[in-house]
């Protein structure tokens, strides 16, 4: 008997999301996620002015409540929640 497991293709470890240390980042791309990050959770949920978060998630990036990920497969990065 054949086991369909042993003959399903495995997933790419190099296709696969993976956090950056924000360290390695500059000031702008940090806020370039910060802004992109506020825009789009807080911006879509009828906030007046979303952009007033910035300081709050670049705290939140700071103590690492928030973390860098990066999409190989997509070739973009945003800020999310460590795993």
């Amino acid at each position: 008997m054949d086991d369909d497991a042993s003959h399903q293709p495995q997933p790419d470890p190099r296709q696969e999301k993976f956090i950056v240390d924000s360290h390695l980042l500059t000031d702008d791309q940090i806020s370039g996620l910060v802004e992109e990050y506020c825009t789009r959770y807080h911006g879509l949920n009828d906030t007046e002015q979303p952009l007033a978060e910035r300081d709050r998630v670049r705290t939140a990036v700071k103590r690492g409540d928030l973390v860098v990920w990066f999409d190989p497969v997509e070739n973009t990065a945003g800020l999310g929640t460590p795993s």
